[in-house]
């Protein structure tokens, strides 16, 4: 189906601002995606792009085209989910971020034991600890971290999961151990932390008799990739705070000692969240309970991990 394939290419092309990642999301090349859009444009005979050397921009009849295409497209793919759910051999693709640290120890070892459940349906993971436009970059199921932001988007609570602070021995052999959150500004300790645009976490915050204490610490270091924290944590350069399953096996092999535990971080929440209308997709329902029937399971085996 060459001109529905010209449509989906088109669409993401749009979302995406570059027909490349567009193509990279349908698993075409490059030049085949352009060749789907330069077919679609000759069909039409029509320009559906203005193009620069910098930017590529939908043009005024483009973007009508586009909120005509998108409907269909999703009148399609509903068509073929409401198909699937008498089939018993489910079949497609899902689209599923997560956070890295999150997704490689807690996800990616789940997603075989679904594909050998159903073979039919295909998981393309994403793992990124920025924030994502899950409408914006067709997502299907989405994992989060942290504190959830309101949004029209369906959340199933998985668990709280707590967090601790810790650094290497060498590191409060050094500089000190805290003996409580204030120090960490008072004795400037180096924390190390996560930020990418749009995270929250330009401070930290402690649970206290007195209730939530937020303090706006600093250090040298920061990334926007969590085990980056965590490996410079292990060479000595800082003070990190982690979900406690991520660092379960290096405090128990005594490579990171945690700290301040009598007033420990707020913990997370594990959440999946998906759009509303997704849901109506079986193979994405199929996912959705399959992980969070399994995940709880998943996160006690690390914090259960012997030392590593």
């Amino acid at each position: 189906m060459p001109y529905l394939e010209s449509l989906r290419v088109f669409v993401r092309t749009v979302e995406l601002g570059s027909i490349t990642a567009a193509g990279r999301d349908n698993r075409l090349t490059p030049a085949v995606a352009s060749n789907r859009i330069k077919e679609l444009e000759n069909r039409l005979g029509i320009r559906l792009f203005n193009r620069t050397t910098r930017k590529l921009a939908p043009t005024e009849i483009g973007r009508q085209l586009y909120d005509h295409a998108r409907r269909v497209i999703e009148a399609i793919d509903e068509a073929e989910a409401m198909v699937a759910g008498f089939s018993e051999k489910p079949r497609g693709t899902i689209k599923v971020m997560a956070p890295l640290g999150l997704g490689r120890r807690i996800i990616a070892p789940l997603v075989p034991a679904f594909n050998e459940l159903y073979p039919g349906i295909e998981v393309r993971m994403r793992l990124s600890d920025r924030k994502v436009d899950m409408v914006a970059e067709g997502v299907d199921v989405a994992f989060a971290l942290g504190e959830l932001q309101d949004s029209n988007l369906k959340v199933r609570l998985i668990l709280e999961c707590r967090r601790v602070l810790c650094a290497s021995p060498e590191y409060l052999a050094t500089f000190g151990t805290p003996a409580r959150p204030e120090d960490l500004l008072a004795q400037h300790h180096r924390c190390l932390l996560l930020r990418y645009p749009g995270s929250p976490e330009w401070n930290w915050v402690f649970e206290t008799g007195k209730g939530r204490l937020r303090l706006n610490v600093a250090g040298p270091y920061d990334a926007d990739e969590g085990d980056v924290l965590t490996d410079w944590a292990l060479e000595g350069y800082g003070i990190v705070n982690k979900p406690r399953f991520e660092v379960a096996a290096l405090v128990a092999a005594g490579r990171l000692v945690p700290i301040l535990e009598s007033t420990p971080p707020p913990p997370s929440k594990f959440a999946c969240l998906y759009p509303h209308r997704r849901l109506q997709d079986p193979k994405v329902r199929l996912f959705v309970e399959f992980m969070l029937g399994r995940c709880r399971a998943r996160v006690q085996e690390l914090l259960d991990a012997p030392a590593g």
